[in-house]
């Protein structure tokens, strides 16, 4: 046989690797009748996390080990990693945030586990009117606040936000350990570094400072062990927190509160979420609540808006005025100004009205101009208008992609963050009157970011939508109807796929691959409608639109069904999920990630009876039988050749349980006809991770590793 014999094979089908035998698991069926309709769990006993079940410990560890023998055994797998591993320690700095005359950022360089957070000199005093040569914090002074890599030696440990006070005086913190998001809440002193007795836990959320930095309001779990106990309170700096005044008590699971105080620190939003569709708003007088003085006296809350069908948020305080982005009555959004001494309806100002060929996802306030940041077919727009509404320009990007700011109400002038596809995130300062911006910070690449091409193309879906996609790859790469493809997608609880540098995707593109991202219904790229048109009972649009994304690249002769992958974590897990149960013939291989899979009886562990608004409960016997009609773990079918699968799940993951994980690991190796030499199906479970937050340095680099050369075996690229 030649050599090019023998390449064209490797192509058609993946390499054959040793020690593929999935572990046996027993069967110990658990018959179910919801609705009246009966259905028989195999695999209820692995719903136990590992520290309660030895058995279900070490069923894990033999999955561990298989995937490990597996992917460990791949010829690229160790080239992969080595590739991966300059990439990935491509150092990056976030938005700063500013307190007084200083500038507050994390920032990771090199083989950082963490991001460190740092202060220095704002550098947005005496911001440009023009452009000017970039100086960044690695040009200037700055100095180190919290280093959580010295907390940890596995770096285990995350900075999940903060906070500084006003004045820049002092800095509220929450810090968590191996992905459990159970934020414990500490405070320093930005001038010694040395942190203050003050100590709250409870996976705490912050909610602002008040004026003099001496007392601030935050939300945490009264009981840790219940993710449906939130509760809202003001703490005094130096006090105890059983001394904390209680402002609000969750009593809903479906309804999540949440809190913003006002800089002046009059005024207190809350904010009641009922799902990712729509939410309720209050006001309080905390001035007149404070002078009161009695620790068990209820807060007074005015009514803003209540039982409408639209978000409504809060996005700046000035004075006695509220400005307040919703989607009620305008699925792209638009802006109110609301008189908070008289929130009633029929007295909001129309400050920006919905535009009809695009977005409104945020808006910021900077002492008299608003900065209103627009999607438009999945890339920013940010234009500038007068506190009245009067259109004043834009703020000119540096290309397609995605930016955000970071301002406030009495400052004109902030900063800018932007990235794309082939542009790595960059930091700039802006001058929101003049709209002009200079490049403060941008990491140096060890890759040419340009060598990689970005299209997008809108792809017509089975009922006649159409559904953006981006397709990257490297420049001059000639494809052949052949030509290995990964398709990633989410479609779902209002989240936009906007264009962001990844640079672990280079190996791929170096390889010869396409990456393809969809912007699925069930997100934001084109507003509430076009969430709404992928959830609860529209959730299967979501999936059509991504088959049909598929069918595109084969249609147009770029792939085809045995060098086409897929991939999704989260919600996204659960898509690709359902893709290789419905459309098994549509791709060669899938990874999972940290899914929802069980549809049936998600809702009744950690965060789900949250998402219960997006997707619909089995308690309901309407929205059990859109959810049964989906439900991955219950549509593997037996002597199907399904895609080669890599299911990951974290242990201590605080939303998504990893039972979806390992149930239908389980199900899919018992049933699937697939060869375990070549198509196995596999199972990942990171015991020192969540929901993939806050993760060191060398599991990331691990992770993605053993994920890339999953796809490029596959779909032939692993050579």
């Amino acid at each position: 046989m030649s050599a090019r014999i023998h390449g064209i094979l490797l192509l058609l089908a993946p390499l054959a690797v040793a020690a593929a035998t999935p572990p046996a698991t027993p069967k110990r069926p658990v018959t179910d009748v919801v609705h009246g309709q009966s259905m028989i769990d195999d695999y209820r006993w692995l719903e136990a996390l590992e520290k309660d079940s030895p058995e279900v410990a070490a069923w894990t560890t033999a999955q561990i080990d298989r995937t490990k023998t597996v992917l460990g055994a791949l010829p690229c797998r160790s080239r992969i990693e080595q590739e991966l591993a300059p990439l990935m320690s491509i150092g990056s700095i976030g938005l700063p945030k500013r307190g007084g005359a200083l500038a507050f950022w994390t920032q990771r360089d090199g083989k950082e586990n963490q991001p460190v957070l740092y202060c220095g000199a704002d550098p947005t005093i005496g911001a440009p009117t023009s452009d000017a040569a970039p100086t960044g914090p690695a040009r200037g002074a700055k100095r180190v606040l919290l280093d959580v890599n010295s907390l940890d030696a596995k770096g285990l440990t995350s900075l999940d936000w903060w906070q500084p006070t006003h004045d820049g005086k002092l800095v509220a913190f929450g810090t968590s350990k191996s992905g459990s998001e159970m934020s414990v809440l500490s405070v320093l002193d930005a001038t010694t570094g040395q942190w203050l007795a003050d100590e709250i836990v409870g996976k705490v959320g912050f909610d602002g400072w008040s004026p003099d930095g001496r007392a601030f309001v935050y939300s945490s779990l009264a009981n840790p062990k219940d993710p449906y106990s939130r509760e809202i309170r003001w703490h005094v700096l130096g006090t105890h927190a059983r001394e904390d005044r209680l402002i609000c008590r969750q009593t809903d699971p479906s309804v999540i509160p949440g809190a913003a105080l006002s800089r002046d620190g009059r005024w207190l939003i809350l904010v009641k979420s009922r799902g990712w569709q729509a939410s309720d708003c209050f006001v309080a007088d905390m001035d007149a609540w404070l002078r009161a003085g009695a620790p068990n006296d209820a807060v007074a809350f005015t009514t803003v808006a209540s039982g409408l069908d639209g978000n409504f948020v809060p996005t700046a305080i000035v004075g006695d005025t509220m400005f307040m982005q919703t989607s009620f009555e305008a699925p792209k959004g638009m802006l109110y100004a609301v008189d908070l001494n008289d929130p009633r309806r029929e007295r909001w100002r129309t400050v920006i009205p919905m535009m009809s060929d695009r977005v409104l996802e945020s808006v910021a306030y900077a002492a008299g101009t608003i900065i209103a940041t627009y999607s438009k077919d999945v890339t920013t727009r940010l234009e500038l208008f007068t506190a009245e509404g009067t259109p004043r320009g834009a703020i000119e990007l540096p290309g397609l992609g995605s930016a955000a700011v970071a301002a406030d109400e009495t400052r004109g002038d902030g900063f800018l963050s932007y990235t794309s596809f082939n542009e790595p995130r960059s930091i700039y300062t802006v001058n929101f009157a003049s709209g002009k911006s200079a490049l403060w910070a941008r990491p140096e690449v060890p890759i040419d970011p340009s060598s990689v091409t970005v299209k997008q193309v809108f792809v017509t879906s089975r009922d006649g939508t159409k559904v953006p996609m981006f397709i990257m790859h490297k420049k001059g790469l000639e494809v052949d109807g052949k030509t290995p493809t990964v398709l990633y997608g989410y479609g779902g609880f209002n989240v936009s796929l906007d264009p962001a540098f990844d640079p672990t995707n280079w190996p791929w593109y170096e390889a010869g691959g396409i990456y393809a991202i969809a912007n699925l219904r069930g997100g934001s790229e084109y507003g509430e409608e076009w969430h709404k048109a992928g959830m609860l009972g529209n959730k299967q649009n979501v999936f059509d639109d991504f088959y049909a994304c598929a069918q595109w690249l084969i249609d147009e002769h770029i792939t085809d069904s045995a060098h086409l992958a897929i991939e999704g974590g989260s919600n996204g897990g659960l898509l690709t999920g359902v893709a290789v149960t419905q459309r098994p013939e549509l791709f060669c291989a899938a990874i999972s990630a940290v899914p929802l899979l069980d549809m049936i009886r998600y809702q009744d562990f950690l965060l789900a009876k949250y998402w219960v608004p997006e997707y619909g409960s089995s308690a309901d016997a309407t929205q059990f039988a859109w959810l049964h009609k989906f439900s991955p773990y219950h549509h593997v079918r037996a002597g199907v050749k399904y895609p080669a699968v890599l299911f990951t799940a974290g242990e201590n993951d605080s939303r998504v349980h990893p039972l979806h994980a390992r149930k239908m690991a389980a199900r899919m190796q018992e049933r699937a006809a697939n060869d375990d030499a070549t198509r196995p199906i596999l199972l990942w479970v990171d015991r020192d991770a969540g929901h993939g937050q806050g993760k060191p340095l060398a599991n990331r680099i691990e992770e993605q590793a053993d994920q890339l050369a999953f796809l490029m075996w596959q779909t032939g690229l692993c050579r």
